[in-house]
């Protein structure tokens, strides 16, 4: 029974929205923001939901699939797309309604918040290929190398870029002329960009099978580890560094901060070694909620 569970919250990516959430809170807290409305958390709980779901919708074969989480996908196809439609359902209605409620405000938001929407949009529908191949074929997740840096800007822009321009939207406050979100996004680009190669090296053998030239199949593991990983862990790290020197955190601040890196990096020196997906379900991807979390906890510390 508690097998079943887990596979039902880490392999129907509940946990990815519950990460969605935590980054947003946390960035919200740390910048000092009023938090949004619960209707915008509700968007981003549902969506990374909807959005990693989408890859797995046409898994069927469960005999000849080369992991647990297909085959799941495969032996649940009817719950799936119930729940997509569902969920899909209840965002829509959601969206709809924010839509109807705040849309003089969005008419009225400056042009570089279009864009940056704009972009972030953009890149999340050519990462699984959405624009119709009459317009263009273009599917950023087989770009090998560049696909865990669109991932990581994603994560960053949601937690980081949208919670920002939505207060705008329901508030009119206007966050971003401060320069500190600029660090904080730079700070969550690195370590979701690092997380997402530590993801990808769970399907070494089938990238280098599939020709797909992610890091792990360029270089090797080891490679990857000591000139991809770290150094931007490096570079993440610094970023907060640089954050918390302007905005002048206490020790303890900064230490709370820097332990999803710490832990990162002991995680990333493991990863020469083959894990069962569960590993990269729970442990990888639980370090963005390490991260979110001990990012609250040390807001407890001004």
């Amino acid at each position: 029974m508690g097998l079943k569970i887990l596979r039902f919250i880490f392999f129907g990516n509940y946990f990815v929205g519950l990460l969605a959430v935590g980054l947003t809170v946390e960035s919200t807290l740390q910048l000092k923001m009023p938090f949004n409305s619960l209707s915008y958390y509700m968007l981003v709980f549902l969506a990374p939901i909807i959005y990693y779901t989408y890859a797995y919708m046409g898994a069927t074969s469960i005999e000849n699939a080369q992991n647990p989480r297909t085959a799941w996908y495969g032996k649940h196809q009817t719950f799936i797309r119930g729940s997509q439609i569902l969920l899909g359902s209840v965002f829509a209605a959601v969206f709809l309604y924010m839509l109807n409620r705040d849309y003089m405000a969005i008419l009225h938001l400056p042009v570089l918040y279009w864009i940056t929407v704009g972009v972030v949009i953009g890149m999340a529908v050519l990462y699984y290929g959405l624009v119709p191949v009459f317009f263009f074929n273009l599917n950023l997740r087989n770009t090998g190398w560049l696909k865990p840096f669109i991932i990581g800007f994603i994560w960053a822009a949601t937690a980081n870029l949208l919670p920002l321009i939505l207060l705008r939207i329901e508030s009119g406050v206007d966050f971003a002329e401060s320069p500190f979100w600029f660090f904080l996004f730079i700070k969550n680009w690195m370590f979701c960009t690092v997380n997402a190669i530590m993801f990808d090296m769970k399907d070494y053998a089938i990238d280098s099978n599939s020709q797909l030239k992610t890091f792990a199949v360029r270089i090797g593991l080891k490679k990857t580890i000591f000139y991809v990983l770290i150094p931007l862990l490096l570079l993440g790290m610094l970023s907060l560094l640089i954050f918390a020197s302007i905005e002048h955190f206490t020790t303890i601040r900064v230490l709370f901060n820097l332990i999803p890196f710490v832990l990162t990096l002991v995680v990333a020196y493991s990863m020469n070694k083959r894990k069962k997906i569960f590993y990269y379900l729970i442990v990888i991807d639980g370090l963005i909620l390490v991260k979110a979390i001990c990012g609250i906890l040390a807001m407890q510390f001004i």
